[in-house]
């Protein structure tokens, strides 16, 4: 036997108001559509819930029975209810941006003005996610979108949109022959086939195809790299090339973040571009994070 809340809700106004009239008017319906469905209620549990005559309505014995429990029902459904609609609010009005490092270049403002632009509701969270977690949370789910850089380990799962393509640097301390080299050089770089001897900086394991890629392990020519450290942060990278125990290859973009206090960065030769991205999971059609990552691929297009 299914009761509907419905038939608690017009059972419980009918025995507060012990009339069928004035809860008819409370309940917004017609007192014999009332009537019938309490009729259809008293026939579905086999009792009578009211005594009606021409004057009076009174519960039942059954009816009184009844009253507290249904009370008890339509109270936890409207909690269940608000909860929903509090769920469904803040789903529609947060969007979790995941990032490893700060963007920089100008992105997080030209973003938040575009999304606000079509979403003036819209609460953006900005989240701080390890280097170990090439995704910056969209594998586990703890981002909505993210920044990351490519490739993207298991990138079959993601769309992406590049908001920024720039050359990589190897940040040496200040000192470095290579540094010197550079500074001689007529287009002050240095070659990458003079960097494969030096020991690098690398991500934590966990980061797959990107640690591979900061590493140039397709510039390699087959080679290993020699790990200095394994770093998993920029104030971590900074301090360790600093300390002598590697260099590291970074984006222009992030030369700031590393480039300070007896640590430089010069261009490489011979190695391809770095490229950033916004990215969300394929399966993931919200309208906040379309709209993020059609906002990532017009200032993409800008900038790119």
């Amino acid at each position: 036997m299914d009761v509907h809340g419905r038939d608690l809700r017009y059972f419980a106004s009918v025995a507060e108001e012990l009339s069928f009239t004035r809860a008819a008017e409370k309940l917004f319906v017609s007192q014999p559509a009332l009537s019938k469905q309490i009729r259809m209620l008293e026939k579905q549990l086999g009792a009578r819930l009211f005594q009606r005559d021409r004057r009076t309505v009174r519960l039942t014995a059954v009816g009184e029975t009844l009253l507290p429990h249904a009370r008890e029902v339509l109270a936890v459904w409207e909690t269940a209810r608000t909860a929903v609609e509090e769920a469904k609010n803040a789903e529609r009005a947060a969007l979790v941006i995941g990032m490893s490092t700060s963007p920089g270049r100008g992105l997080l403002p030209a973003l938040r003005a575009r999304l606000l632009s079509r979403h003036p509701d819209v609460r953006p969270v900005l989240r701080q996610v390890n280097w170990a977690d090439p995704s910056a949370g969209l594998a586990d789910g703890s981002s909505d979108v993210a920044f990351v850089w490519l490739p993207l380990p298991d990138g079959d799962r993601y769309r992406h949109a590049v908001v920024a393509r720039e050359p990589r640097l190897v940040a040496l301390p200040d000192g470095h022959p290579l540094a010197a080299r550079a500074a001689s050089d007529p287009e002050g770089m240095v070659d990458f086939a003079d960097l494969l001897d030096e020991p690098f900086l690398a991500l934590p394991p966990q980061a797959g195809t990107v640690r591979d890629y900061w590493l140039a392990l397709d510039a390699r020519d087959g080679r290993p790299p020699r790990i200095g450290a394994v770093v998993a942060s920029a104030e971590e990278t900074h301090e360790a090339v600093a300390e002598g125990q590697g260099v590291v290859l970074l984006a222009a973009g992030n030369a700031p973040l590393i480039a300070r206090d007896e640590v430089v960065a010069v261009p490489v030769r011979g190695i391809s571009p770095s490229r950033l991205a916004v990215a969300a999971r394929h399966d993931d059609q919200r309208p906040l994070v379309l709209t993020y990552l059609a906002a990532a691929r017009e200032v993409g297009a800008t900038a790119c």
